[in-house]
């Protein structure tokens, strides 16, 4: 198999990528209802997202294997409320199953090297569909620094 990885605009690789964000949302929710939280049908904001992609807001970079779409990341990237720093927030991160031995890692290396280059401070992820993601984030560089919690009404 050979990889490779680009930015692409997000409304240009939404096809491609559609299945994969149903494969990623659905384990999300196996997850998420596995730990007692109701996880609503999916059905994407494509307008936001598309909204986002026009002003600058959203880069998709997109792991392709021998052409074929097998992972994706989506983070928005701003300037900082309280001081104007450019800092990025992921939206998702997902590979596929049967590609995740060790590509996963190299996306996010290739989408930290990206964020880098547009001057972003730092990134802030989550990890949701997997756990066990936060051990590689860290072994990456990645330090915890919050508590996230949920209060479901």
């Amino acid at each position: 198999m050979t990889y490779s990885f680009a930015q692409e605009g997000f409304s240009d690789c939404y096809d491609d990528l559609e299945p994969l964000y149903r494969a990623h949302y659905a384990e999300m929710c196996e997850r998420l209802t596995a730990a007692g939280q109701v996880c609503s049908p999916y059905n994407p904001r494509l307008d936001i997202y598309r909204a986002s992609e026009a002003r600058g807001d959203l880069i998709t970079l997109v792991l392709r294997s021998d052409g074929e779409a097998v992972g994706y990341i989506n983070v928005y990237v701003t300037n900082d409320m309280h001081n104007m720093d450019r800092i990025a927030q992921e939206d998702t991160v997902f590979v596929r199953t049967d590609h995740r031995k060790g590509v996963g890692k190299k996306l996010v290396e290739f989408g930290l090297s990206e964020l880098r280059r547009r001057g972003v401070k730092h990134l802030t992820v989550s990890a949701m569909t997997d756990l066990r993601v936060a051990k590689l984030w860290q072994r990456m560089g990645f330090k915890p620094l919050a508590t996230q919690m949920i209060y479901t009404f």
